[in-house]
This record gives C-alpha cells, sequence and structure tokens, in this order.
C-alpha cells in the first residue's frame, strides 16, 4: 500500500504548464473570431427577413424594437469567448469536455437564427416550431456547459449566466411567434 501523499491523481485534477502569452492572446482573439463568425453566420440568415416577413409578423407584447438585439448579442457573443477562453487557459483534465460542451452550444446557436428566421419564408409556421426545439436544446447545452465551465473558472460560469438569461427570454418571444404567425 502505497503512503498517501494529499495529492490527487485524478486526471481532472492534473496540473498542466500555462500557454505562454503569446498563445493566450492568439487563443483570445480566435476565441472571438469563432463567436463573431457565429454571429456574422447568423446575421446572414436574419438580415433580408427582419425586414421582409419578420417586420408584419405578430409578436409577443414584450418583444424589444429590433436595434436592441444587435448590442446585446454583441456583448453576450463577446461574454462566451472571454468564458470559453479562460476554461481553455486553465488545461486542466476537465478542460476538453467543457469545450465540447461549449462547441455544441454554439453550434446549436448558429442553427437555431437560419431555422427562425431563413426557413419561415419557405416552411411557414413550422420552421417556428423546429427553432423552438432548437432554441431549447440550446438552452440546455449552455446550462451543461456553465455546469462544466464553473468548477473551471467561476468567472466563465458567471459570464454565460446573462447569455441563459437572454435565450430562454429569446424562446417566450420564440413561442409566441409560433403560436401566432
Amino acid at each position: 500500500m502505497e503512503p498517501n501523499t494529499g495529492q490527487s491523481t485524478l486526471p481532472s485534477e492534473r496540473k498542466f504548464r500555462p500557454y505562454r502569452p503569446a498563445v493566450q492572446v492568439g487563443a483570445l482573439a480566435g476565441f472571438l473570431v469563432a463567436s463573431f463568425l457565429v454571429a456574422g453566420l447568423g446575421g446572414l440568415a436574419s438580415t433580408s427577413n427582419v425586414d421582409g416577413w419578420y417586420a408584419t409578423a405578430e409578436k409577443a407584447p414584450w418583444t424589444p424594437p429590433n436595434f436592441v438585439f444587435g448590442p446585446v448579442w454583441t456583448l453576450l457573443y463577446t461574454a462566451m469567448a472571454m468564458a470559453a477562453w479562460l476554461v481553455w487557459r486553465k488545461r486542466t483534465g476537465r478542460t476538453r469536455p467543457a469545450m465540447i460542451a461549449y462547441a455544441v452550444q454554439l453550434v446549436l446557436n448558429l442553427a437555431w437564427t437560419p431555422m427562425f428566421f431563413g426557413l419561415y419564408p419557405t416552411l411557414g409556421t413550422p420552421a417556428l416550431w423546429l427553432a423552438l426545439v432548437i432554441i431549447l436544446a440550446l438552452i440546455v447545452a449552455v446550462v451543461v456547459t456553465i455546469l462544466y465551465f464553473g468548477p473551471i473558472s467561476r468567472t466563465a460560469g458567471l459570464l454565460l449566466l446573462p447569455y441563459v438569461a437572454w435565450l430562454v427570454y429569446a424562446s417566450t418571444l420564440n413561442v409566441w411567434a409560433a403560436i401566432n404567425n
């Protein structure tokens, strides 16, 4: 029997050497680019439709003016990138599953906008119901991501809380649109 030295040998608790500053700056830039690439691709799907079918659609009474969405999403995408970077740079054994959860939520985020805005003219109301399924899956994925991020970096987990709150709010707008259009 080996003596207990008080050090954990769990792979999730191994300590890794920190990345060099240049690598960290490059990674932060990469996370920001990935976030804003998702935002940009979503914007392509929504731009023509916000002034198209959505302009005349029945919207929930609590729907904010269109100009609110851009700044809110800019802050949320920036916070998402910062959170991912904070977790990535910790280099623990738990970082990889956390980053996989982050990637899953990013893909779901990317899928929602084209479904909601882009496919409505083709599919009609079923596109809005499919978008609702996607945003509900996205909420679950972000909560899972928060649960992975929090133990690695409390700040990273906290940075995602406004995102999940906004998604819950957006899902209520999605439900209203699906029921009333």
